[in-house]
């Protein structure tokens, strides 16, 4: 293959690889924000989980009283 017809395919390859390389950057940038997200979500699991297992423990230590709707 002559010079003439390597030309148009490594014009295709290149623009190809630079399709590639903004799409991988792209989801790059996603996956940092989803770890993120998971993070700040998980954060807020471990408080609620505390916090509930509290009111529990607060609930128990107080047997045979009657809840204030009653």
């Amino acid at each position: 293959m002559n010079q003439q017809g390597l030309e148009p395919r490594i014009e295709k390859i290149e623009i190809k690889l630079a399709f590639l390389e903004d799409f991988l950057n792209r989801l790059q940038e996603e996956m940092l924000d989803r770890n993120t997200l998971i993070d700040k979500l998980s954060a807020e699991h471990g408080a609620m989980k505390d916090r509930l297992s509290q009111l529990s423990r607060e609930l128990e230590e107080i047997p045979g009283q009657k809840p204030p709707h009653y």
